[in-house]
C-alpha cells in the first residue's frame, strides 16, 4: 500500500510539472520598472505599468533614429546604396570597447550595410554616421528627433543624442546646452508610439531585425536580439526589435513578435535586476507576451466589403433614396478574455446626403471603433476606424424626375 502511495505521488508530480504553466491575471507583474504591451493594427493595450514617467533608455532610443532613417530613404534623401564616409568622430567610438560598435576601417559603407549594423547589433558609430548623413551633424539630427516626437504630440522626453549612449563617452560632441552626464529619457508610452509607427510605416525594418546574424566589412556580428531564432530565449514568432543596456539605464528590450495571427509590441525599461543580470529581460519579456496571449485575442468586427448593421448613406436625385455602406477593410479589434464589455462601432456618413452620381467604391464616410475596456491609456494613439465605400453605384434619375428634385431642393432652400 506504502509502495502504491509512493507511485502515485510521483505520478502526479510529473503530471504536475508537465502541465504549461498559467499567468493569472489578477497577480501578474512585468520584471520591469516600466513595461507595456500592445496590439501592432489596433494600438489596443494589452498591459500596462508605469507607462508615463521618463526614464533613461539607453539604446532604446535608437527605434527613433531608424525611423528617421526609414523616412530619409522614402524622401529621396538617402538610398539603400548611397556610400556614406565616415567622419572622425564615430570612428573615434569604434576603439571604445565599452561602447557597442562594428569595424569601420574602410571609412565607406553603403546605407544598406550600416543599417544592418544599427537594427542587428546597435552600433553607435554606424549611427551617427547615418545622422551625419541624413541632417549634416549629429546634433542637427537630434533636433529632427525632437521635432518628430513633437509632431506626434510628445513633450515629456530628453534627447541629446542619436544614439543613447551617455554624453560622457561622447567628449566635445555633445549636444550644445546639453551636460557631459546627460541621457535619452523617454516614457514607455513614447517607445511604444516610436515602435508602433515604425512597424505601420515602416515594415519592412522586420526584414533586418529579424537576422540573428549578418556579415558587415568582412565580419560576421551576432544580433543583440537573444529572442531570435537559434539564440538563448528563442522563442518562435519573434523578429525584433530593439535592446538598449547601460549601466544608469539598466537593460531594457522592445520586442515584438507574430503568434495566434496577432502581432504584438513588447516593452520593457529597465528589467528588474537587469544590470547584474542583462539577460533578465528576455525572461521578462517571454513571461510579458505568455501573459498577453493567454487571455487576449484579435477578433473581426466588420469584414472588408460588409455593412455594419445595415449601414447605408441618403442619395439625392438618384434612381434610388440611400445605398448600402460598406467596409473598405477589416475592422479589427482585440477581445479580453472573460471581458463582457460588447465593443461595436460608430458609422458616420461624410455628408448628410449624397447627390447623385455615386460610383461604386467611393468614400461615404467612417466607421470608429468604440472600445470601453481600456487598459492603462487603452490605445497607443486613437481607437482604430475605417473608411466606409459605397457598395454599389448610385445612377442619376432620370432627366424629368432629375429636374423636379432640384425645383424642389430649390424651392425648400430659398423659399
Amino acid at each position: 500500500m506504502i509502495k502504491l502511495l509512493r507511485y502515485i505521488m510521483c505520478f502526479s508530480l510529473f503530471f504536475v510539472a508537465v502541465l504549461p504553466s498559467t499567468v493569472h491575471a489578477e497577480e501578474y507583474q512585468a520584471a520591469a520598472d516600466h513595461a507595456l504591451a500592445f496590439e501592432v493594427s489596433t494600438g489596443k493595450i494589452l498591459y500596462s505599468k508605469d507607462p508615463d514617467t521618463k526614464t533613461k533608455v539607453a539604446s532604446v532610443s535608437k527605434l527613433l533614429s531608424i525611423y528617421l532613417f526609414y523616412q530619409a530613404i522614402e524622401n529621396g534623401t538617402l538610398s539603400m546604396d548611397t556610400q556614406i564616409t565616415i567622419s572622425d568622430y564615430p570612428y573615434s567610438l569604434t576603439v571604445d570597447s565599452a561602447v557597442s560598435n562594428v569595424n569601420l576601417d574602410a571609412r565607406q559603407y553603403s546605407v544598406q550595410d550600416l543599417l544592418h549594423a544599427v537594427i542587428i547589433s546597435s552600433a553607435n558609430s554606424a549611427t551617427i554616421a547615418l545622422a551625419e548623413a541624413v541632417a549634416g551633424s549629429e546634433p542637427a539630427f537630434v533636433d529632427l528627433m525632437k521635432k518628430q516626437l513633437e509632431e506626434w504630440g510628445f513633450s515629456d522626453f530628453t534627447l541629446v543624442n542619436a544614439t543613447g549612449l551617455s554624453n560622457s563617452f561622447l567628449g566635445d560632441n555633445i549636444y550644445p546646452g546639453s551636460s557631459t552626464d546627460d541621457e535619452n529619457m523617454l516614457s514607455a508610452t513614447t517607445v511604444a508610439y516610436i515602435a508602433r509607427r515604425l512597424l505601420l510605416d515602416y515594415p519592412q525594418v522586420l526584414d533586418i531585425s529579424s537576422q540573428a546574424t549578418y556579415l558587415f566589412g568582412g565580419y560576421y556580428y551576432a544580433s543583440t536580439n537573444a529572442m531570435l531564432e537559434g539564440g538563448t530565449y528563442a522563442r518562435t514568432g519573434v523578429d525584433g526589435l530593439k535592446t538598449g543596456m547601460s549601466d544608469t539605464a539598466g537593460a531594457s528590450f522592445v520586442a515584438t513578435t507574430m503568434e495566434n495571427d496577432m502581432r504584438i509590441v513588447t516593452v520593457l525599461l529597465n528589467a528588474t535586476d537587469g544590470v547584474e543580470n542583462p539577460d533578465n529581460r528576455f525572461v521578462a519579456t517571454n513571461d510579458l507576451m505568455n501573459y498577453v496571449y493567454q487571455y487576449f485575442t484579435l477578433k473581426s468586427l466588420v469584414a472588408q466589403g460588409q455593412a455594419y448593421q445595415s449601414s447605408s448613406v441618403a442619395i439625392f436625385n438618384g434612381q434610388k433614396d440611400s445605398i448600402g455602406a460598406v467596409a473598405a477593410s477589416d475592422l479589427h479589434y482585440v477581445l479580453r478574455l472573460k471581458n463582457t464589455e460588447p465593443v461595436t462601432a460608430s458609422f458616420t456618413p461624410s455628408a448628410s446626403v449624397f447627390a447623385a452620381p455615386i460610383e461604386k467604391g467611393s468614400t461615404v464616410g467612417q466607421l470608429q471603433l468604440t472600445d470601453a475596456d481600456f487598459i492603462g491609456n487603452g490605445y497607443i494613439g486613437d481607437q482604430p476606424s475605417i473608411t466606409m465605400v459605397a457598395k454599389s453605384t448610385a445612377k442619376e434619375a432620370s432627366w424629368p424626375v432629375s429636374w423636379w428634385n432640384h425645383f424642389v431642393r430649390y424651392v425648400n432652400e430659398n423659399l
